[in-house]
């Protein structure tokens, strides 16, 4: 079991001066849940090496057992530290994606063609695609094989609006996941903010926010049982 990790490589919050890139936990927890189900893992991200990490998810307040095995495992660190090339990436060398969030992927993934035509070759070929939290933005541009949006029709899920009025970034981020998945036609659902909400609908598989990311992994490895 082979899956690819695709984190962002953006880390400038708009015009704001601040910092974003990918939410630790939302890589941490996945990371654990998907090696314990004896998967190999390689991380890539649109410029490769190092991705930025959003320094607000290295704070104290947003730490989790995961978070910290993560930041003290050697292994994980320098698979981190040297991620490929999304353009390098070849799909047929993976059975399922997963995609972390962070406000990073709003900017570049979710314009990114190579990221687009990744996605859309691994629905064609019956292979899952799990997105976390601000991550299912990275399906804006993304169409099914009669040229729709993937998401038309389909049941999704990803942060919600009230999640990002919390953090105070409604008027930063280019669009709003909640209103950028129901616009394309998909079937919104949602829990209370910071509850734990992962939605399936065949192939893909989206996780509401942060405390989703542990789910939504464990979704992906049933979805390739």
């Amino acid at each position: 079991m082979k899956i690819l990790i695709v984190l962002t490589s953006h880390d400038q919050l708009g015009d704001t001066g601040a910092k974003t890139g990918f939410w630790l936990e939302e890589l941490a927890a996945p990371y654990y849940v998907l090696k314990a189900a004896g998967a190999d893992l390689t991380l890539a991200s649109p410029k490769g090496g190092q991705p930025p990490l959003d320094p607000k998810s290295a704070d104290e307040s947003a730490q989790t057992d995961d978070t910290r095995r993560f930041e003290a495992d050697p292994d994980a660190s320098a698979q981190l530290a040297n991620t490929v090339r999304l353009d390098s990436v070849k799909l047929e060398d993976f059975d399922a994606i997963f995609y972390p969030g962070g406000h990073g992927p709003l900017w570049d993934l979710a314009e990114d063609a190579t990221s687009r035509a990744l996605i859309e070759g691994a629905i064609a070929a019956d292979k899952p695609v799990a997105l976390v939290c601000h991550a299912p933005g990275v399906l804006r541009h993304v169409q099914a094989a009669d040229g729709t949006p993937l998401v038309s029709g389909k049941k999704v899920t990803g942060f919600t609006n009230t999640e990002e009025a919390a953090v105070g970034l409604t008027d930063v981020v280019p669009f709003l996941v909640e209103d950028m998945l129901t616009q394309n036609g998909g079937i919104y659902s949602k829990t209370d903010d910071w509850g734990v909400h992962v939605v399936r609908d065949g192939l893909l598989i989206t996780g509401q926010n942060p405390a989703s990311s542990s789910a939504a992994a464990t979704a992906l490895v049933e979805a390739l049982a």
